[in-house]
C-alpha cells in the first residue's frame, strides 16, 4: 500500500451532493474518508457506498461552526482511522433573500458555516498535516463569488473563501501544504433546486435555462467537481497552490 493510499481525508458537508461524490471519489483513491455533516445519521448512505466498494469510513456529525464540536470530531478522526491530512470544506448553506429582505440571522448562519467553518476545520486539520509533513486543502467557493442578485451573503461567503486559501496557502506552503479553492458553475445539488424554488421555476426549466448560457451547454454535476478536488488532493498537484478553479462548464466573463 502506498502512501497516498494510507492518507485520511475528510470532507465536510459530505452527506449529499459535491461532498458525497468527493467522498466517494477520494474513497477510491485509496484513501480513508471521515464523512462528516451536521446529522451523523444522514451520512450513512455515503460511508455505506465507499464501504461497499472496498473502502473506508466513518461517518461524523459536527456542526463545523461550532469550534468545541470541530475539534472533537478531528480527534475522533484521528483516533479512528488517522491523522488527517486531507480536508475538503465543503459544508455549506443557502438563505437567499434580496438585501433589503435579508435578515442579520440570514448573513450570520451563511458566514458561520461556510467561512467560520472552514476557518475552524483547517486550523484543527493543519497540525496534524505540519507533524505529517504532507497536507491538501481544498475549499469550496462558486461562481456566485463574482456576484449573484440575491445571494449577498453567500457571495461574499465565498469570495472570502477565495482569500482564505491564497493566505493559507501562504502560510502553510513551507510545511508541505498546499491550499487550492474549486469554484462550481451550475451544479446539479439539492442547493441548485432550493435555488429553482426560490425563483418559481421548475427544476428541470431551470437546468434547461442554465445551461443555454453555458458554453458546454449542459449543466455541471456532482462528480464534475469532485474530479477536479481529486487532482488538488493528489501527490501531483504538490507544485500547485493558492490556485482557485473555476469548474462551470466555460469561462464566466
Amino acid at each position: 500500500m502506498s502512501t497516498t493510499e494510507q492518507r485520511v481525508a475528510v470532507v465536510t458537508g459530505a452527506a449529499r451532493g459535491i461532498g458525497a461524490a468527493t467522498a466517494i471519489r477520494l474513497a477510491a483513491e485509496g484513501r480513508a474518508v471521515a464523512v462528516i455533516d451536521l446529522d451523523e445519521a444522514a451520512c450513512k448512505d455515503t460511508v455505506q457506498q465507499i464501504q461497499a466498494a472496498g473502502g473506508k469510513a466513518i461517518a461524523v456529525g459536527c456542526d463545523v461552526s461550532d469550534e468545541a464540536q470541530v475539534e472533537a470530531a478531528v480527534a475522533r478522526i484521528a483516533d479512528e482511522l488517522g491523522a488527517p491530512t486531507v480536508l475538503v470544506n465543503n459544508a455549506g448553506v443557502l438563505r437567499d433573500n434580496l438585501l433589503f429582505k435579508m435578515s442579520a440571522s440570514d448573513w450570520d448562519t451563511v458566514m458561520n458555516v461556510h467561512l467560520r467553518g472552514a476557518f475552524l476545520m483547517s486550523k484543527a486539520c493543519q497540525k496534524h498535516m505540519v507533524d505529517a509533513g504532507f497536507g491538501r486543502i481544498v475549499n469550496l467557493s462558486s461562481s456566485s463569488a463574482l456576484g449573484n442578485r440575491g445571494q449577498v451573503n453567500y457571495s461574499a461567503a465565498k469570495a472570502g473563501l477565495q482569500g482564505f486559501t491564497k493566505t493559507l496557502a501562504k502560510e502553510l506552503g513551507k510545511f508541505g501544504i498546499t491550499a487550492n479553492s474549486v469554484a462550481p458553475g451550475f451544479i446539479v445539488t439539492e442547493m441548485t433546486k432550493a435555488t429553482a424554488e426560490r425563483v418559481g421555476m421548475g427544476f428541470e426549466d431551470f437546468q434547461a435555462a442554465a445551461a443555454t448560457q453555458i458554453p458546454v451547454q449542459r449543466v455541471g454535476r456532482p462528480d464534475d467537481i469532485a474530479n477536479a478536488i481529486a487532482f488538488f488532493t493528489g501527490d501531483a498537484a504538490g507544485f500547485v497552490s493558492g490556485q482557485v478553479m473555476y469548474v462551470a462548464g466555460g469561462p464566466l466573463n
